[in-house]
């Protein structure tokens, strides 16, 4: 029987639409139009890697995607992750200095057209390594690393400089980097047992969705959206786009609030595959503004 050899590419995103949740398929259906290429994608709980899949085919030839897990995963080709607790600000700052270089995560064809301008091959191969990587070798050679700090917001002093310089000169002034942020984070069950286990796979057995008690469902997932909230506003570009998911109650009012305090558009979604009784949902949020400030989003 003669089978069909179908688009590699094109059939590999497919595979991922179907094993990605519901919504994110639906948002690249044309609802939101959340990636293009070129794009610089984070995403946060990214485990086991299907939306970072049809991220990187979206945002490909030439964007990168970066994903970020408490628990140990393959990632998808063309995927850079980091393994660690997101809500630790070490690894919030290795994020930060990860994408604020262009070339980190870039297709080696991106950056192989440097060699013109006198770039060596080893410098082609250490633009390629993550920052994680280049960190460990500096410790291991007992060299000291330099640490990036977060560029800080802009003054009302300088302001004034900031407008004369074009609207992406002014992002990068201020760090934001990143033109999409995901966050389908959940947080692990208090490790009670199994502490003589060294297995990197035991965080799988302390993962959870919904623990059945919904007042702490809500604000555990409230919680981890307002930490990711709170990274996109550091690191979003002015016109970049955040989605998280969240489950209802009481808070999601108020953190929507704030939300539209930074995005011009908020919409709440439900995937269409939840049961009508699951308090599951989704918060997308369009078009960064360019001039909000900490105080105004986030004070109450």
């Amino acid at each position: 029987m003669a089978t069909r050899q179908g688009n590699t590419r094109a059939d590999g995103e497919k595979l991922a639409l179907r094993l990605s949740h519901p919504l994110l398929g639906m948002t690249l259906n044309g609802k939101h139009k959340l990636f293009k290429p070129g794009q610089t994608i984070v995403d946060l709980g990214f485990a086991p890697g299907s939306w970072s899949q049809v991220a990187a085919n979206r945002t490909a030839p030439d964007g990168r995607v970066i994903g970020i897990d408490l628990i140990p995963a393959q990632p998808p080709r063309g995927v850079s992750t980091i393994q660690g607790d997101f809500l630790s600000p070490v690894i919030q700052e290795e994020v930060r200095a990860y994408v604020r270089d262009p070339d980190l995560g870039r297709p080696r064809r991106q950056v192989s057209a440097r060699a013109d301008e006198g770039i060596t091959e080893e410098e082609l191969e250490d633009m390629e390594r993550g920052y994680i990587d280049i960190e460990r070798q500096a410790h291991l050679d007992g060299a000291e690393v330099e640490i990036i700090r977060r560029p800080a917001e802009a003054s009302d002093d300088n302001q004034d400089d900031l407008s004369r310089l074009p609207l992406k000169e002014r992002d990068a002034r201020q760090g934001r980097a990143v033109d999409v942020v995901l966050s389908d984070m959940s947080a692990p069950w208090d490790q009670t047992a199994g502490f003589y286990k060294k297995s990197l796979s035991d965080p799988y057995f302390r993962m959870m969705n919904t623990s059945g008690n919904a007042f702490r469902d809500h604000a555990g997932s409230m919680d981890l959206c307002m930490a990711a909230m709170t990274f996109a506003f550091d690191t979003l570009k002015t016109g970049g786009h955040f989605l998280c998911k969240y489950y209802k109650g009481s808070e999601e009012k108020a953190f929507e609030t704030k939300l539209k305090r930074l995005f011009t558009k908020v919409y709440r979604e439900k995937p269409e595959s939840s049961r009508a009784e699951s308090k599951e949902a989704y918060f997308v949020a369009l078009n960064r503004k360019e001039t909000a400030t900490k105080e105004e989003v986030f004070g109450e």
